[in-house]
């Protein structure tokens, strides 16, 4: 063989090995045997998951996970915060290997990501209204009353809630719009009358209104929250990552059992929602 037949031989096959290097770079170990995993969060969705006031990552959502990744030597996480829309994207593409966002579970997101056995945490969804409408304590009170809902981005899990019962209840449906952003300032919306109601989780309410240094303490008496479901919360792995779908079962399991959970949802939440587990419809 030639010297350049040789030559050129040579070098596809160091391609095809850098190739195949590359392929498997996102499930490398170090020489310890730890792999190095990325957990995003987003990073403004308090009381969830958020960046603290010293630059560090927290919330309920990040420091079950913090768990997680402590009953897991083989693993190692870091996590980035980020943007709702980017750690869809990003856990989607392989960018990171899961994402925490106080994620429900949808028929369409099965379609995208893994979800794991284990769910993460719970969530109370309900409905803003003004002082006034307190009454209306469910979405059938709701959609009876003829009100106007702030839209909710079509991929954002609280839309497909609503959707969920619009389809159980086609004779008293809520007016459902899908807005262009994936959150709108529901608070701000409703208290401006643009709408009648809005769709909220109870936790970024609390911190928002409830809260004596939250923006909107100023209309504590003029909005209310009025809870209508109690949903169960996932992490989202990318679907390639079922090794790590597979321990993090193992790890939330136990710490479940521990009541770690129940601490943190009395930390984060200011109550603990695994007493309601059995009201969670989905």
């Amino acid at each position: 063989m030639k010297f350049g037949k040789r030559l050129k031989v040579f070098m596809l096959g160091a391609s095809a090995a850098l190739l195949l290097a590359g392929c498997g770079a996102g499930k490398a170990a170090d020489e310890d045997g730890v792999r190095k995993v990325k957990i995003a969060y987003d990073q403004s969705s308090k009381p969830m998951s958020w960046l603290d006031e010293n630059g560090n990552p927290t919330g309920y959502d990040v420091e079950v996970m913090k768990l997680v990744d402590e009953a897991l030597p083989e693993y190692e996480f870091e996590f980035v915060g980020t943007t709702s829309d980017d750690l869809l994207i990003g856990v989607e593409q392989g960018k990171f290997q899961a994402g925490v966002k106080n994620a429900f579970w949808t028929e369409e997101r099965t379609k995208k990501f893994l979800y794991p056995e284990q769910f993460l945490g719970l969530s109370s969804a309900g409905l803003v209204l003004r002082k006034e409408d307190e009454a209306i304590k469910s979405l059938e009170d709701f959609a009876s009353a003829g009100y106007s809902l702030a839209p909710i981005a079509a991929n954002n899990a609280q839309y497909t809630v609503i959707e969920e019962y619009n389809l159980a209840h086609p004779d008293n449906q809520v007016k459902l719009k899908a807005g262009d952003s994936f959150t709108v300032d529901v608070v701000q919306w409703v208290n401006e009358g643009r709408v009648d109601g809005g769709v909220m989780i109870e936790g970024p309410f609390e911190k928002q209104v409830t809260a004596e240094d939250g923006p909107y303490h100023h209309l504590k008496d003029e909005v209310v929250y009025n809870e209508f479901a109690v949903i169960k919360t996932w992490p989202l792995f990318n679907r390639n990552e079922k090794d790590l779908a597979a321990a993090y079962d193992g790890a939330i399991e136990q710490l479940k059992k521990d009541k770690k959970l129940e601490e943190l949802s009395e930390k984060f939440y200011g109550r603990n929602l695994f007493d309601v587990l059995e009201s969670a419809e989905r």
